[in-house]
């Protein structure tokens, strides 16, 4: 006999929300309030070179390392506006210090037109709400100012939890808050690894939501893949019957 539902963990950047303007956009803004001029293609080039140093060297915010996500944030972007080859120590923390903040405002995130909908119908389901999501710890200030955070029993972030996806060990806290076995338990997220892979690893049911369609040549089951949160309430109802 198969174990009914009883909790529905979310993944949210892309999921649920996304940022709204290009990270050289948002970096260029701050960095003109300040008397700078810089293009956001530039911009947006130095970022990916510092996220992917800065991942490498100081995976999951460096939280093993003696770093925490703001410090670990700010150091990405002092080094993405140093390959831009701004070099005022001053200026480089007065805009690493501001644009931190400045992902808390819901003005820098656009919540998905399917998201608050998809998030109420299964609560009517009678499925109680959780968040495993690698980010760090302004997740709930960022849930709360986009009108999202009332919906979740507990949120787990890679920096709380000291492990990120893809380690199983965050959806195993995360089950340890919920209370019920695995298979009592989905999950929905956009990632084919981190969401879909681990999850299902955990004995969780994973659905992978595939807005671009980039996973069709993925071995995932047509049933276990969304193209839209919409279609998320009938999926779980073929699980709680």
């Amino acid at each position: 006999m198969r174990a009914p539902l009883r909790w529905l963990l979310w993944d949210v950047k892309d999921t649920l929300l996304k940022v709204r303007a290009s990270v050289g956009e948002q970096y260029c803004k701050e960095a003109e309030r300040l008397g700078l001029s810089l293009s956001p293609e530039e911009v947006n080039a130095a970022f990916r070179e510092a996220y992917r140093y800065y991942s490498g060297r100081y995976p999951n915010y460096g939280i093993t390392q003696g770093l925490d996500g703001q410090s670990w944030w700010m150091g990405v972007v002092r080094d993405t506006f140093i390959r831009c080859r701004i070099e005022d120590p001053a200026l480089l923390n007065t805009m690493a210090h501001n644009l931190y903040h400045n992902f808390c405002n819901a003005e820098n995130w656009e919540v998905f037109p399917d998201s608050k909908k998809a998030l109420e119908s299964c609560s009517s389901l009678g499925l109680k709400l959780g968040v495993v999501s690698n980010f760090d710890s302004r997740l709930e200030a960022i849930l709360r100012v986009c009108g999202l955070l009332s919906h979740f029993s507990f949120l787990i972030t890679s920096e709380e939890a000291s492990f990120a996806k893809p380690n199983t060990v965050i959806f195993h806290l995360a089950l340890q808050k919920c209370g019920v076995p695995a298979a009592n338990v989905a999950h929905i997220g956009d990632h084919y690894v981190n969401d879909y892979l681990t999850s299902r690893s955990a004995g969780i049911h994973g659905f992978l939501l595939d807005r671009k369609n980039k996973y069709d040549q993925h071995d995932v089951p047509q049933e276990h893949r969304l193209s839209s949160l919409e279609e998320l309430p009938s999926r779980l109802q073929q699980h709680m019957d």
